[in-house]
């Protein structure tokens, strides 16, 4: 069972996950998230500038000044761009946070962070990312695009023009207007969660303190901050923490004005399991329906195709996707009863609803079949967090057999952490995996134990088409939920 969270942030996940669905969750990303995968942040970045004027970054907290006082000894900022060059232009591993955000159907990131992280882990999730560093890109947009990345102080690609220091930051609202302006407009009309960013970090208050957002118009937004430990640091005596921790109670009071609400954690590693919970709920809004049917057995097939029409029709009007292989005597059923609930009440369903991902059948450009369906599998399975099996079962060489690909796409189900609903009273592979559930829940669906009581009622065929779809339905609920 995944951890439980205090109350603030499951309100939170319950929060996200419903602006996931209605297109409308983004993301603010700071130094911290890019950390992980080895990046510095910003006292680490200027401790050699620091060093090169003759100060300690150790004893400085505005940076941005520090960075200011470089260019003026150095009278240039040559020396600053080399940096980031340094530091931001070797290739990195994505961290678990920017797998998880790159996964999730969020279309709009923001960053102050000069790395290419954001945008290669989109590339490497098979997603299209339009990448906008200087003002001339807000010009033109990426044909097939499927999110925008905003690196409002640039790209250390192009190290020259990156934001730095002072006199940068202070002209911005002049020089980035439209970026500003793109902001403001993205700041109230959709959920940010900023994440990666801390005291010492100086982007977030130069940034929020160029957005004048009316307060009228204010949206909620979220942002991670780990809670100031109550025990002493290294030289702390007890009045610098109760110091520290008073600071980070008025950090989080002025936050407010902005709109954002803190999400206190202890640790930063509680941040990826967060974004995982925000992920898996998600994900559990989408039904995956596997399944194949030369013969249907006990049931006839009028009578079955009307229930896999009737389910799939259910699915799509509660609120949830469908997703399918277009299995051979199955998958038309699942389709023709999610478009008749699309088509039934357009105004508050979608198309997106109904994701329909037939398999290739000829192989091509020296491509092995198998290996292409078990990736294709992979890929489809992955965009659900429950996946249900129905008959299973293909004709053979020696007549009617069950159908191996159903029960291997159990098997990616399994392995990818989706939770497998076997429909038993459908026969065939359905019955097969599902005594195997039932044998074994804690193998199959450890964080839900009480499934196999309930895959034992849908082993039932004489509940009836209606009872079963209803048992199904409830199940998919209380999946949800858990």
């Amino acid at each position: 069972m995944r951890k439980k969270f205090p109350a603030d942030i499951e309100i939170f996940i319950r929060r996200y996950v419903r602006d996931l669905n209605e297109g409308v969750a983004a993301v603010f990303a700071g130094a911290g998230l890019s950390r992980d995968s080895g990046f510095v942040n910003w006292p680490e970045l200027m401790r050699e500038v620091a060093e090169e004027v003759g100060l300690s970054v150790d004893k400085e907290h505005d940076l941005v000044t520090l960075a200011q006082f470089h260019v003026n000894e150095r009278s240039g900022a040559g020396g600053l761009a080399r940096r980031i060059i340094e530091e931001f232009s070797e290739h990195a591993e994505p961290s678990k946070s920017h797998d998880i955000l790159a996964r999730l159907p969020i279309r709009t990131y923001w960053t102050t962070n000069y790395d290419q992280l954001i945008e290669n882990t989109l590339k490497k999730h098979q997603r299209v990312p339009d990448v906008k560093h200087q003002v001339s890109d807000l010009l033109s947009t990426r044909p097939k695009r499927d999110a925008v990345v905003y690196k409002m102080h640039g790209d250390a690609l192009s190290p020259t023009q990156a934001i730095l220091y002072k006199s940068q930051y202070e002209q911005y609202y002049k020089t980035h207007e439209a970026f500003v302006t793109a902001l403001s407009g993205d700041l109230i009309s959709k959920t940010f969660l900023f994440i990666g960013f801390s005291f010492t970090d100086p982007n977030l208050d130069y940034v929020l303190s160029r957005l004048h957002v009316p307060a009228h118009a204010r949206r909620e937004h979220f942002c991670f901050l780990r809670r100031e430990p109550s025990t002493p640091y290294e030289k702390e005596d007890a009045e610098a923490v109760r110091y520290r921790q008073r600071k980070q109670q008025l950090h989080i009071q002025d936050l407010r004005r902005f709109g954002i609400q803190t999400l206190l954690v202890e640790n930063y590693s509680d941040i990826p399991e967060i974004l995982r919970a925000i992920e898996e709920q998600f994900l559990k809004k989408t039904i995956f329906i596997s399944g194949s049917a030369e013969d249907y057995g006990d049931w006839e097939k009028n009578d079955a195709l009307n229930f896999i029409h009737s389910l799939s029709s259910s699915l799509v009007k509660a609120g949830y996707r469908v997703v399918n292989g277009f299995g051979w005597g199955v998958g038309s059923a699942v389709i023709n009863g999610a478009l008749d609930a699309i088509y039934a009440n357009p105004e508050k369903l979608s198309e997106d609803q109904l994701v329909m991902r037939p398999f290739p059948q000829v192989a091509s450009q020296g491509q092995d079949l198998g290996v292409l369906w078990h990736q294709y599998r992979q890929r489809m399975i992955g965009l659900s967090g429950i996946s249900l099996f129905v008959f299973g079962n293909k004709i053979g060489k020696d007549g009617i057999e069950n159908a191996g690909g159903v029960e291997k796409e159990f098997d990616i189900a399994v392995e990818q952490g989706v939770v497998p609903v076997p429909i038993g009273a459908t026969g065939y592979m359905a019955k097969t995996l599902a005594d195997k559930v039932i044998a074994d829940s804690a193998k199959y669906a450890p964080d839900d134990l009480w499934l196999a009581d309930e895959l034992k009622k849908l082993n039932d065929i004489s509940l009836g088409p209606q009872a079963i779809e209803q048992t199904v339905l409830a199940i998919i609920k209380k999946l949800e939920g858990a």
